[in-house]
């Protein structure tokens, strides 16, 4: 790799990791700190803040060229996705009000094993053994640290792990759904933000409205506080952009080692700033599922490299959605669902 290359891609891993530590450090710090326990309307502001953003980006700047989507498509197949990616955000931030953030985030590690499960019983997806073997340091090390974990809370407990679901469920979708369409990261915001608001945004007025304006009578510096949580929202933005960033400027392997790198970061920074109590056997646990990912990961990637010839993963059979007509006039451009 040239030197420049390389330099590009620490850059873009750094930045990559700066946003994602922040946003998670800021949303615990709404919740614990400022006291501002609601999650559907934190959520509902990083959609606004990320459906903004997109269009300026798109818009405004053209950094990035819009991929056209026939209006019918937007209900039948971008909705579906954006129903999801909405309850993945909020339970990811509900889990966030209850648990630490190295719990959350460990547990949030147990996707790659839901995805998997999901597609066998689900889609009858057929997996090498390789792949289920590295499932279980993963499975593994989350049962040691959920055991040992010290702050365990079974409500953010199911929420954070429902939240792998959702996430699962995401990745399934997006290769039915939204098969014919190469979304990037900016384009995805661009088109799932704002149904997310009109999703999200009734019910965190009805569930958590009355509660906002008491909060606001309350604490002593609301204006203060409601800069630091719109914040967190242009933030969320710029952690899209900087995923789009990070997987044009790296490969498949070093974005699997860096991602599972930069929950360990995620976990020293919340400890250093929260200080919540975690025993060793709690951090052997951690430890443990993050290496179970980066197995995994190696393993997913050596499988697709396989020669022509060699027997391979089988693809998974596609629904009924899939089969409809697609209309799409952006096929050439690149991009990453």
């Amino acid at each position: 790799m040239e030197e420049g290359s390389m330099f590009r891609s620490l850059l873009a891993i750094l930045q990559w990791w700066g946003f994602n530590v922040t946003v998670i450090i800021m949303n615990k710090w709404i919740f614990q700190k400022l006291d501002f326990k609601f999650p559907l309307s934190v959520s509902c502001v990083h959609f606004i803040c990320s459906s903004i953003g997109a269009y300026i980006v798109i818009k405004v700047l053209k950094v990035k060229p819009l991929i056209v989507v026939d209006p019918e498509d937007r209900w039948r197949r971008i909705f579906p996705m954006s129903f999801v990616f909405c309850i993945n955000i909020v339970l990811g931030n509900v889990s966030l009000r209850y648990i630490p953030v190295s719990f959350m985030q460990t547990i949030k590690s147990f996707t790659p094993a839901t995805t998997v499960v999901l597609q066998w019983l689900v889609w009858r997806k057929y997996f090498d053994w390789r792949i289920w073997a590295s499932l279980v340091p993963i499975v593994g090390g989350i049962l040691l640290t959920s055991v040992t974990e010290l702050s365990f809370n079974m409500f953010g407990f199911c929420a954070a792990l429902f939240g792998c679901l959702a996430t699962s469920t995401k990745t399934i979708l997006a290769e039915s759904l939204l098969h014919g369409y190469k979304f990037d990261s900016i384009n995805t915001v661009y088109y799932m933000a704002p149904f997310a608001t009109m999703i999200l945004g009734i019910p965190a007025l009805l569930l958590e409205g009355n509660g906002i304006m008491s909060w606001f009578e309350a604490h002593p510096a609301p204006w203060s506080a409601l800069i630091i949580i719109f914040s967190s929202g242009v933030l969320a933005f710029c952690l899209n952009f900087s995923i789009f960033y990070v997987i044009h400027s790296t490969t498949a392997v070093t974005f699997n080692v860096a991602g599972n790198l930069k929950v360990a970061v995620a976990v020293l920074v919340s400890w250093l700033i929260f200080r919540n109590p975690i025993s060793y056997m709690n951090a052997v646990g951690c430890g443990i599922t993050l290496v179970g990912c980066t197995f995994y990961g190696y393993v997913r990637h050596m499988l697709s490299q396989q020669a022509p010839g060699t027997p391979r993963t089988p693809r998974t059979p596609r629904n009924k959605m899939e089969l409809l007509p697609l209309v799409n006039n952006n096929d050439k451009l690149e991009g990453k669902v």
